[in-house]
């Protein structure tokens, strides 16, 4: 059994829209390549067939993982989340104290993780360090190159 997964209403969009989209345009494509290979003769010696039939085996291993994925997926209700502590959706202004620069990330399920839009996971090394902390404190937070100190200076949600 897979665990449950914290989706935002865009997340859980997203999801859907790729899970509707391997169902209704690349599993007809499969299955039209497997024809298409199947009507050039010989089964027994024909690669593309073979090809073709490995790829949709592929597909249906995706889409069967994004069903289990939608199946376990929970919406994220924002109106009942905290803002004096770094959760899952909050927006968290955090100053490295060791170089003085400031950062803004927003922490997302893992799903959801995107660095150049600023959303990180909130299993990353930096997002479990976050995870509980208040305006002031210190995240003291083990990265593969040592370890780095963190003020939190403003949580928000938008």
């Amino acid at each position: 059994m897979m665990s449950v997964s914290y989706y935002t209403a865009e997340g859980l969009k997203k999801l859907r829209d790729e899970l509707e989209h391997l169902k209704s345009v690349e599993r007809p494509k499969a299955s039209q390549a497997i024809a298409e290979a199947r009507d050039k003769g010989d089964l027994s010696e024909n690669a593309e067939y073979d090809a073709a039939k490995e790829a949709q085996g592929m597909l249906e291993m995706r889409i069967a993982k994004l069903e289990e994925i939608h199946a376990n997926a929970r919406l994220i209700d924002e109106s009942h989340l905290d803002t004096s502590k770094v959760l899952v959706l909050s927006n968290v202004k955090i100053k490295n104290q060791a170089n003085g620069m400031e950062l803004k990330y927003t922490l997302v399920a893992e799903s959801e993780a995107d660095l150049k839009t600023g959303k990180i996971s909130v299993t990353s090394p930096i997002g479990k360090g976050l995870l509980g902390k208040s305006v002031g404190e210190i995240a003291e937070i083990t990265v593969p190159n040592g370890k780095l100190n963190f003020e939190i200076l403003e949580i928000s949600r938008d």
